[in-house]
């Protein structure tokens, strides 16, 4: 980032921009606008030669990450350092084209920094700003470091875990987004799942924080600006919201104990001792399965459920299959299915053993033509 001083540039405050569009859960201050989650975004319709934005990030050791998408093809991706500044995002193009332009947030809302921090002041332009088209459907992805695209950039060999190895556009979601035409929100969190993460820690599950604009973050500063604050819904409803969680409540049952610093509790996803789940404990997951449809259902009474789920293999799929079952003869609900997705392979993989781009790219052919069959 850079000071700028071109001073055919006129300034715009993002609270004042008419036709900015803000993509992610956020607060409604605009002054400035606050990214929390993954493939957030702020975007705008640009008719003119040059576009500068003023941007604030830090962080205390995990730092903010975006790239920048332009007429619908990533053109930069970068590390934003501590501090307020100018970022150019284009400069000496025709001034009489219109250019669409999103800056993406490309790493998940960071729990382990509370000073992590990505907002938007103003712009700096010589052009006008037109209406960013609304998109014909919308859909909620709601996962762990999958979802959260942890490894879907970088080398096999990567294993340090830094958000370098983020990506929310070689990601499943972005990608399903884009080939459906809709507009899509994330909330995700590498290593959390249904019950608990995976080390069996029970503060790791995405269900406690759901109503919330970004719960799951910590620190004084992020209360200040909302984030524990409880989501309007009505704000944004989903044509479809896509789950894609399990494998880390998988992990859980294969990792040691995790005990409570505060009251000393012991928590732990019990095997058999033939490796087979214990039973109450795999009761456990299923009813929080249960339990999270249902808040999923009462806050988007309209969207169809997709619980997605295979990525990382699909040990837990007959367990979620019957508490989907279970939910749905409760309740009546007929908008809820289970689509197991392509496990990712050698050939696919990613840095940290994660899904790679080519892993994403097939989960998202197959979640595609599913979600295009239920939204018809």
């Amino acid at each position: 980032m850079t000071k700028h001083t071109n001073e055919g540039l006129q300034t715009i405050a993002m609270s004042d921009l008419a036709h900015l569009k803000i993509h992610g859960r956020t607060t409604a201050n605009r002054t400035p606008v606050t990214l929390f989650w993954t493939g957030s975004a702020v975007e705008l319709n640009v008719q003119g030669a040059e576009l500068w934005v003023e941007v604030e990030s830090a962080y205390d050791h995990l730092e903010p990450w975006i790239s920048v998408v332009v007429n619908g093809v990533p053109v930069s991706r970068q590390m934003l350092t501590s501090g307020r500044g100018w970022l150019c995002i284009f400069r000496g193009m025709n001034n009489d084209a219109v250019k669409n332009v999103r800056i993406v947030k490309d790493v998940q809302a960071m729990s382990a920094d509370s000073g992590c921090l990505l907002q938007f002041h103003a712009v700096r332009t010589d052009g006008v700003m037109l209406p960013v088209e609304e998109m014909p459907y919308r859909i909620e992805f709601i996962g762990d470091s999958i979802t959260s695209g942890e490894g879907a950039i970088g080398a096999k060999k990567e294993e340090d875990w830094v958000p370098m190895w983020f990506s929310a556009l070689h990601n499943y979601t972005y990608m399903t987004a884009e080939a459906l035409n809709a507009e899509y929100r994330v909330i995700s969190q590498s290593g959390w799942g249904v019950l608990s993460s995976w080390d069996n820690n029970p503060q790791g599950n995405i269900p406690a924080y759901y109503e919330q604009v970004c719960g799951l973050l910590n620190g004084e500063r992020n209360e200040q600006l909302g984030a524990f604050e409880s989501h309007d819904f009505s704000t944004w409803q989903p044509d479809a919201v896509v789950v894609n969680l399990g494998s880390n409540d998988d992990g859980a049952f294969q990792s040691p104990a995790w005990t409570d610093p505060v009251t000393g509790q012991v928590y732990k996803q019990r095997l058999n001792e033939d490796g087979t789940y214990h039973e109450a404990d795999l009761a456990k997951f299923e009813q929080e399965v249960q339990q999270f449809l249902t808040k999923l259902r009462k806050n988007n009474p309209q969207a169809h459920i997709v619980w997605a789920y295979g990525m990382l293999g699909a040990s837990l799929l007959p367990a979620i299959y019957r508490a989907v079952d279970a939910y749905s003869k409760q309740t009546g609900d007929r908008l809820v299915s289970i689509l197991q997705l392509p496990d990712t392979t050698e050939e696919t993989m990613g840095a940290r053993t994660h899904p790679g781009e080519l892993s994403h790219r097939r989960a998202a052919e197959v979640l595609t033509a599913y979600i295009r069959k239920i939204l018809k």
